[in-house]
């Protein structure tokens, strides 16, 4: 079973940046697919960037040339690279991890507002 703890939420302005991490409990070598979604107040929850197989990444249209997403096998951790935040940013962002099972994070909020 893999336990991911995410962090690097807060409040920031707009037009700031932010990083969020995914620590994993083992190994993330083997994962075939890990991602990042979030969910604001109200709505569903949505996928915003992933990366699958060896380092192949996707990203939501809302965020393509804002977010990073990237993975660092060593230290068993995802990120998530948020730049130009907009308050339409604001949600719960949520690590997920499927190897054989889908795995979940608690979550980390990000508020984005002057």
């Amino acid at each position: 079973q893999v336990q991911l703890v995410e962090s690097g939420g807060g409040l920031v302005q707009p037009g700031g940046s932010l990083r969020l991490s995914c620590v994993a409990s083992e190994s993330i070598f083997s994962i075939s697919f890990m991602g990042w979604y979030r969910q604001a107040p109200g709505k569903q929850r949505e996928l915003v960037a992933s990366i699958q197989g060896g380092y192949s990444t996707s990203y939501a249209e809302s965020v393509k040339g804002r977010f990073t997403i990237s993975k660092d096998v060593k230290e068993n951790t995802l990120y998530l690279d948020m730049n130009n935040l907009k308050p339409e940013d604001t949600a719960v962002y949520y690590c997920k991890a499927i190897h054989i099972d889908a795995y979940w994070g608690q979550g980390t909020q990000v508020t984005v507002s002057s």
